[in-house]
């Protein structure tokens, strides 16, 4: 089973406000379409890095070798991008190209930003990863995400926040996330329901529904897959510049999550929805890539976290997405235009709809949820 989630803010009964979460410094854009047997590429800026020293007797237990990874996965060679203190490596493998940098836990995948558990090492001139890195953060990628069978696929879509969980609030009209998300929703919905998927909405009007209950609907449907979404806001009251679009997954047990909102983050934890940390990333690679794409949004990366309630309780795979900044002018507009947000809807149902192109997609109406399965209200 699946489980998408959109969350972003923070809900009536626990706080998970993510509007405030830190800001990881800006960086260029990294090239990936000429890569060669030369070292080409310029690495990413970066200050430079303290010296590591690897210990020898975890080397084959924890930490591999890029290129003895590459070698058994049959992939193809590791290239040095760039010398120095802070080198970059890159890795072509059958399904895409894979670019990591020295003591960074930003790598990219066929260009896209995705975040690694440990920063890579260097020992003598070559590359280190983390073998949990290897196992949950690049090798599903390698794989193509399959979905449901068509004939038996169903979505439990999440509209984030709802009654007196209001979530962020826009700094261009005053409205709140909680009505966007359930918009976004519900567009969503018509576009699945119309193209093989069962759907069904935690809420449909604006209504209070635990982050517990949320996980709980998903259960009692049967979901394949648990989508939430989200809206954001940048930290800082006076910070309109962040911007961007960024998706969530729980952290696999063992690694250390990209946020942690001040939550203890344990890594021995193991929580009901690692049982998909496979299919988790793909599902958000994926959206997080057809978002991009559809709506030129900054990327902000695939992200780990295991605070979010309604990622972790889940027994389906389940993704949160956080679909842009509301403390931003230019995006909060583009979030209150309704045309934006049918876009942002096909983004997503693109991700889970085999060969779909936007002319196929339908326009909703106002009564879009009106024949979508729903949780009761509260």
């Amino acid at each position: 089973m699946v489980f998408l989630a959109l969350t972003g803010c923070s809900t009536s009964h626990v706080k998970t406000t993510y509007a405030d979460q830190p800001v990881l410094p800006a960086k260029e854009p990294v090239e990936t379409e000429h890569v060669t047997e030369a070292p080409t590429l310029a690495p990413p800026p970066g200050n430079t890095p303290e010296a590591f020293h690897l210990p020898t007797n975890r080397i084959t237990n924890t930490w591999i070798a890029l290129r003895k990874w590459s070698e058994d996965h049959k992939t193809g060679a590791v290239q040095r991008l760039s010398t120095g203190t802070v080198p970059s490596f890159a890795v072509k493998a059958p399904g895409g190209l894979l670019i990591v940098r020295a003591y960074d836990q930003v790598a990219y995948w066929n260009g896209m930003e995705f975040h690694l558990g440990f920063a890579p090492q260097v020992v003598n001139g070559q590359a280190m990863l983390h073998s949990l890195d290897f196992t949950k953060n690049i090798e599903p990628l390698l794989n193509p995400l399959t979905l449901p069978e068509r004939s038996n696929r169903t979505v439990v879509i999440d509209a984030g926040h709802g009654g007196s969980n209001l979530g962020t609030k826009s700094v261009v009209d005053g409205s709140y996330e909680k009505e966007f998300s359930l918009d976004w929703a519900r567009r969503l919905a018509v576009i699945l329901e119309t193209n093989g998927w069962k759907v069904f909405l935690t809420r449909t009007t604006d209504v209070d529904m635990s982050l517990t209950n949320r996980v709980a609907f998903a259960d009692l449907n049967k979901a394949d897959l648990f989508v939430s979404l989200h809206f954001n806001a940048a930290p800082s009251p006076t910070n309109h510049a962040e911007a961007g679009i960024e998706t969530f997954c729980v952290t696999p047990t063992g690694m250390p999550s990209t946020l942690t909102r001040d939550y203890e983050d344990d890594p021995t934890l193991v929580f009901p929805n690692n049982h998909f940390d496979l299919e988790n990333l793909q599902y958000a690679m994926q959206v997080q890539r057809s978002l991009l794409k559809i709506s030129g949004a900054k990327d902000h990366g695939v992200r780990r976290a295991r605070f979010m309630t309604v990622l972790r309780g889940q027994n389906c795979p389940a993704i949160l997405v956080e679909g842009g900044y509301l403390s931003n002018p230019r995006e909060a507009r583009r979030i209150a235009d309704p045309n934006y947000r049918q876009k942002l809807a096909e983004a997503v149902a693109a991700a889970l709809i085999e060969k779909v192109s936007a002319a196929d997609l339908p326009t909703p109406t106002d009564s879009t949820a009106s024949s979508t399965n729903s949780a009761p209200n509260h």
